[in-house]
């Protein structure tokens, strides 16, 4: 008998026994995954929602209330008044004293040269006849009076030429702050007696203020520093006009007199006297303003 004719059957059965089955046991999970193990249940809440009903109640304004009266207080009994004690208060008489117009400065005019200061002048030649020019201006300021002060108080400035025998040849006006101090010291100079002769028998050209003011005199001045030289001008070394070559200027020196000269100039200075020293010492508080910083 041949076998191989009952095997074929058989062998087809089995494929299709495995697929139902593998579709049973899907089918059983799919449905046990719906059915939470057979038991389908639904959340949904099957109760209809609640409905919420509100109610406003209008009522009507409330009456208003008004404001209490303000309580009236009773006056208070006024206390006795105390009586003040007396006060005897002094008379006082105020005595105003007439104010007196403050008298203005004054100054009387100095006197006039005497024959010895002329004769001294006459003959002194050191520094342009130094004794000659302050004679002069003495004599000039002595013949305009005294000095008020006020608006006619001032001070003027010529050049004056005087010529070997003594006589004037040009008064010229440099400036002047009062028309009245010049006017009076041109009225002096027109009226001074004859001067004596020059020192140096040259003509003498000087220049001199006049100051006619009741705060202010020409002293006399000092002959001690006569014989020695005069100290060099100033000259600025780093001036330069720009066009000529670039130069310094050296400072000259100062020549150192000669022994016998200077001891010979010596005898012939006259002493200086207290007032001379005085007006040198104004000068320089004047000239520095000493006054202004003192204060």
């Amino acid at each position: 008998m041949d076998t191989r004719t009952h095997a074929v059957p058989c062998a087809g059965v089995r494929p299709v026994v495995s697929l139902a089955i593998s579709l049973a046991l899907h089918a059983l999970v799919f449905a046990l995954g719906f059915t939470h193990l057979g038991t389908i249940t639904d959340k949904t809440d099957s109760r209809a929602p609640e409905q919420r009903v509100t109610v406003l109640v209008l009522r009507p304004p409330e009456p208003e209330m008004s404001a209490p009266e303000p309580e009236v207080l009773a006056p208070m009994a006024e206390a006795p008044a105390v009586p003040r004690p007396s006060i005897l208060v002094p008379e006082v008489t105020l005595v105003v004293e007439p104010v007196t117009p403050r008298q203005p400065a004054s100054m009387a005019a100095p006197p006039a040269p005497t024959a010895e200061e002329w004769a001294f002048a006459g003959k002194y030649t050191l520094k342009n006849s130094k004794g000659y020019r302050h004679t002069w201006g003495q004599q000039v300021r002595s013949m305009m009076g005294a000095a008020v002060e006020g608006p006619d108080q001032g001070m003027v400035r010529f050049r004056i030429e005087i010529a070997p025998d003594g006589s004037l040849t040009r008064l010229e006006t440099l400036w002047s702050t009062s028309p009245v101090a010049e006017r009076l010291a041109r009225q002096a100079i027109d009226g001074m007696p004859q001067w004596p002769p020059t020192p140096t028998g040259r003509p003498l050209i000087f220049e001199k203020t006049i100051s006619f003011s009741p705060f202010a005199s020409d002293g006399p001045p000092l002959y001690k520093d006569d014989c020695l030289p005069d100290p060099p001008v100033f000259s600025n070394p780093f001036a330069w006009d720009g066009r000529s070559a670039r130069a310094q200027v050296q400072a000259e020196p100062i020549e150192k007199p000669d022994p016998q000269a200077l001891e010979d100039c010596l005898k012939q200075l006259p002493q200086d006297s207290i007032e001379a020293e005085s007006a040198r010492d104004r000068r320089l508080m004047d000239q520095w303003d000493f006054n202004r910083l003192g204060r």
